[in-house]
């Protein structure tokens, strides 16, 4: 996880870097600027004690720095606002806390990916609108899932890019007189590059960035929220296939009803999601309809709350997944007792033996309904009762019946196996083994890849960190000197 440092750490970054780079270009002379630096440790020496004050505005900060350095030391505020300086500080603190909720994805994609590669064999019942359709391996249905989260991943690479830029130097809203080095700034506070525009940079990307990231946050959120109502689901069936594992965090008794095991993390993470959702809405909402420049949308705090709590949200989902136990031979053994596999008798019917998709789909129909009406499984049903309903189905869609039943009983059964539906998938993207072994490898590549990102991007925050303290040091020494 990135280091999470506070607004008032990133005013006194700003504040050293500042010195550092007007003092090289003779903006401030080197006694003054020496004098300054020794009342920016002194400031941030205070902040680290136990009580210490950390004020996180400008306007709180500049008396500590006036007391410890003096009156002249407010010559460090020429080509500088609050307005540049705040939000400087806000996409600081707000960039680290996004490369933490990067790291976190990453965690979980991993988790999710690792158990796909487990169940690539394992058969399961995914359902549409509420009612088991077709037969699946769970391996492919968790991929599924892993493609939404790396689309959010690439979602958040893309809001970073944009986040990354640094305001310093644009001061309210046109720059400055004063010939400021706004790119050694920005290279000084670990940022890719400074906001261009003077105006844009404060007063329209300032109140932007806080409704993108909620908007970033709420594609997490829903994808987490339907993994987990997918689960959730189970609970209602007095045979599942899928529950969580028992006891600590995961399940409670009910206090009343004894045979009650209730899912408290799904509840729980579930609840979390839809209040990150909520809070991800608001901070459009907060910018709606006003002013550029006005203050509403830009509090660091509610966006600092959206990704902790996005972060939270998909750290517990990690965890779910980690306490899922699957019951392979249950799942199996609904799908045996349904008619998931019923699609394939009608795309089969057209493939091998030229029958029209809707006839095919019709005589399928109509055996589920007599199926289910006598209470015959799938491959229990009488190969003659087949051939009947072929004859009839013809006849309810005013066709004339030229040829028997064109599918042999062993092909018919063959056909409605759930084993052969998945291994016999052709299209792209399908959950056959070719198909699962390329998707499982390009998502442990992409994986790789969003954890190398994260990597590169704390590496070089720190790296431009550790230069500026390296500069801001020699003041220091010029002092003793």
């Amino acid at each position: 996880m990135a280091q999470l440092r506070d607004r008032f750490y990133w005013l006194n970054q700003i504040n050293k870097a500042s010195t550092a780079i007007n003092v090289d270009e003779k903006l401030l002379s080197q006694e003054l600027g020496s004098t300054i630096a020794h009342g920016i440790t002194k400031i941030l020496d205070d902040g680290s004690k136990p009580d210490g004050a950390r004020p996180g505005r400008v306007i709180t900060l500049e008396p500590l720095l006036i007391k410890a350095a003096g009156i002249e030391a407010t010559r460090l505020h020429v080509g500088r606002s609050s307005q540049d300086m705040h939000t400087t500080a806000t996409i600081a603190t707000i960039r680290e806390h996004t490369l933490n909720l990067a790291d976190q994805l990453h965690r979980t994609i991993s988790r999710m990916v690792s158990m796909a590669e487990e169940h690539v064999n394992t058969l399961v019942p995914n359902y549409t609108n509420g009612v088991a359709a077709q037969p699946n391996s769970y391996g492919h249905y968790l991929l599924g899932h892993v493609a939404g989260l790396l689309r959010d991943a690439e979602r958040l690479q893309q809001f970073y890019a944009r986040l990354d830029r640094c305001p310093m130097g644009s001061t309210v809203l046109n720059g400055s007189r004063w010939p400021l080095d706004r790119q050694r700034m920005a290279s000084y506070l670990g940022f890719a590059a400074v906001a261009d525009n003077a105006f844009d940079a404060v007063q329209i990307s300032g109140t932007e960035m806080p409704v993108e990231l909620g908007a970033v946050c709420t594609s997490m959120m829903l994808h987490a929220g339907a993994f987990i109502q997918d689960v959730m689901s189970q609970y209602g069936n007095p045979r599942p296939w899928i529950l969580l594992k028992e006891g600590g965090d995961n399940t409670y008794v009910s206090s009343a009803m004894p045979q009650k095991r209730n899912p408290g993390i799904l509840n729980s993470t579930r609840a979390d999601a839809s209040r990150i959702i909520t809070l991800g809405f608001g901070r459009a909402v907060q910018a709606h309809n006003i002013t550029p420049g006005m203050i509403d949308a830009r509090s660091t705090s509610d966006s600092v709350e959206v990704v902790k709590g996005a972060t939270a949200v998909l750290k517990d989902l990690a965890r779910i997944l980690g306490a899922l136990q699957i019951n392979a031979e249950r799942a199996l053994e609904e799908l045996n007792s349904d008619w998931t596999a019923s699609q394939e008798v009608a795309d089969v019917l057209m493939i091998r033996h030229d029958v029209p998709f809707r006839v095919g789909h019709h005589f399928v129909s109509e055996m589920v309904t007599y199926a289910r009406k006598n209470n015959i499984r799938p491959s229990d049903f009488p190969y003659e009762q087949a051939q009947n309903i072929w004859i009839t189905a013809h006849q309810h869609l005013q066709l004339e019946c030229t040829a028997v039943l064109p599918m042999s009983a062993e092909e018919l059964r063959e056909t409605l196996n759930p084993a052969a539906v998945v291994q016999n998938r052709a299209t792209t993207g399908g959950p056959q083994p070719t198909e699962m072994s390329r998707m499982l490898k390009e998502a442990q590549d992409r994986v790789r890849g969003l954890k190398a990102w994260r990597s590169a991007q704390s590496s070089y925050i720190e790296s431009s960190l550790s230069r500026l303290e390296v500069d801001f040091q020699k003041l220091l020494v010029a002092v003793q000197n």
